[in-house]
């Protein structure tokens, strides 16, 4: 009788995490979006020198080479449709903490680049055991969805060395969000705007010295172990007008549901009050963010949500949606709003430590994924469901 008693109470618990209850919050205070801009920097003039050093590879080329096989698992998260979880290693290690996901369906509206599919998760290095090897991203084959493997990808930017000569260096960034648009792929910066890494140029590097970045005196190239990098090519810095404070860049989405194709932005804040979240043109042309004459990135929309704890945002055909966290020992949380409407918060419908967004159209998908070591997961949610 126990036993059937606790099939029923688990039942139940299902459904109600399937109809979590919607809270009304505050609603979203609009704000002077042209007050907060962007402007982009030259693009890296070492790149040329670097390609003619380097072995230069393709994304397919990288994709295809998975060192590790991704794991089977069920995340607690209401209306999950999709997800798989790191190996063991990868889910247990202290000083790589996962931050940003895209996908292919970012880069382009078919949802494959170059003819793969595949999955971008960012992972920030905290330096805890004593290296700072700054950013990677794991490259997801996730074109057989029930067995994904993947590889780490090392994000390096180019520098002239004190040689003289065009050599690399770790990215030390936070990586809380990205997107992936054509051969972009945008790395949120918090306190600056956004790096750009261009995946025309991956960079196959010698795999020999796992305590070592850049060229070494022996003329190789080396990158802590990784075999492949990517580069940075440019960078976009903030700035305000009348006074306005600067964005806290601490997550980053496309938009391709809306005219033109946008880019959403939002910042991280606990406690939550006077936390914004931004909207930016992209011209899909160029792959660059919309300017205007004077060579600004403008926003077009920006708003005061005050939501505690965001950790990611994205939109669908105008609506919004925010990913939380409510600590290590409690189920993240799903808000959504309209412009001109109040801030819906539906509790505990995401797994513990949920992150950035990111929306996968032809699919109806809403993709995220958890940062805490020993529970980390990718998954995706049905997004018609909130």
């Amino acid at each position: 009788m126990k036993k059937c008693r606790a099939v029923v109470v688990g039942l139940v618990a299902v459904l109600v995490a399937a109809v979590a209850p919607a809270v009304p919050a505050q609603a979203a205070t609009t704000l002077p979006a042209a007050d907060f801009r962007l402007k982009a920097t030259g693009y890296s003039g070492l790149i040329d020198d670097l390609d003619a050093a380097l072995p230069n590879v393709s994304v397919p080329t990288v994709v295809g080479d998975g060192n590790r096989a991704a794991t089977s698992c069920a995340p607690a998260a209401a209306n999950r449709v999709a997800a798989f979880c790191w190996n063991s290693g990868d889910d247990g290690v202290a000083y790589w903490m996962p931050q940003g996901i895209t996908t292919t369906a970012d880069a382009y509206g078919e949802a494959t680049y170059e003819g793969v599919t595949a999955i971008l998760v960012s992972w920030y290095d905290n330096g805890s055991d004593g290296i700072e090897r700054g950013v990677r991203v794991s490259f997801v084959d996730y074109s057989t969805p029930s067995a994904p493997t993947y590889r780490h990808v090392l994000l390096v930017e180019p520098y002239t060395n004190g040689s003289g000569q065009a050599s690399f260096r770790p990215v030390t960034l936070h990586a809380g969000g990205m997107f992936w648009y054509g051969h972009h792929l945008y790395v949120a910066a918090t306190g600056s705007g956004f790096r750009v890494f261009d995946l025309r140029h991956l960079w196959q590097t010698s795999t020999t010295d796992s305590s070592a970045i850049g060229r070494q005196a022996d003329g190789s190239h080396q990158a802590f172990g990784y075999k492949y990098v990517l580069p940075q090519a440019f960078a976009y810095n903030q700035s305000t007008a009348n006074g306005r404070a600067n964005i806290r860049f601490s997550f980053a989405a496309l938009d391709r549901t809306s005219t033109p194709d946008s880019v959403v932005v939002g910042e991280y804040a606990n406690p939550g009050a006077g936390s914004r979240l931004f909207r930016f043109p992209i011209d899909y042309t160029d792959r660059m963010l919309t300017e205007s004459a004077d060579g600004y990135a403008r926003a077009s929309e920006a708003y005061e949500v005050s939501v505690q704890s965001m950790q990611g945002a994205t939109a669908i055909n105008g609506k919004f949606y925010l990913s939380t966290s409510d600590g290590s020992g409690n189920k993240g949380d799903l808000a959504t709003f309209t412009p001109g409407g109040p801030v819906v918060m539906r509790a505990d419908v995401l797994p513990i430590g949920p992150e950035d967004l990111s929306y996968w159209p032809a699919k109806g998908q809403l993709w995220s994924l958890t940062e805490y070591a020993g529970n980390r997961s990718v998954f995706a949610v049905r997004a018609s469901a909130y």
